[in-house]
């Protein structure tokens, strides 16, 4: 179900995620957005582009930017949207879990790897958001404390629907 999209319930502040779902096919499915050669075009005007997994480096390598001279390892978001006007990029993991397992460790890694794209980052003059989505199975007492840090450190999640405003995107008109 994308909200706000052109299918499916609309309450236009966000995308809702069932199970793993590509965010750019749900951001093109908006109202007022299309999304081109992971370009993504609000009222026709480009806003941002998609520079997950392996293109992050591509884009970093466009930009005149040699990762290893920041980081030791490479990092591989499963979403990374470059906001234009806002000079920020948003990491958005999602983590999707129905039993216990090494999602719940990978949980406390936020900080660690929020500090590592910054370090890429910083010198293009670009900011960094990092961001979970995770599925309700989160919400249970269990998660209290990590979600607490999560927050604590910067980070930042959400349930099932990632808002719009929160990754640098117009709502849908």
């Amino acid at each position: 179900m994308i909200d706000g999209g052109k299918g499916g319930s609309s309450t236009k502040t966000g995308l809702h995620f069932e199970k793993r779902k590509d965010l750019l096919s749900m951001i093109a499915n908006l109202k007022n957005y299309d999304v081109k050669d992971r370009t993504i075009f609000f009222n026709g005007g480009k806003i941002a582009v998609s520079i997950q997994k392996h293109r992050l480096y591509s884009f970093l390598k466009e930009e005149g930017l040699d990762w290893r001279q920041y980081i030791s390892k490479k990092l591989l978001p499963d979403e990374a949207i470059f906001v234009f006007d806002k000079r920020t990029v948003y990491i958005v993991e999602m983590k999707f879990q129905k039993t216990e397992g090494s999602v719940d460790e990978k949980l406390q890694t936020c900080d660690f790897k929020k500090k590592q794209y910054q370090k890429l980052f910083s010198p293009l003059g670009i900011n960094t958001e990092y961001y979970y989505v995770l599925n309700n199975w989160f919400k249970d007492k269990r998660y209290v404390d990590v979600l607490e840090y999560v927050r604590s450190v910067g980070c930042d999640y959400f349930f099932e629907v990632l808002p719009l405003e929160r990754i640098g995107l117009k709502k849908s008109i």
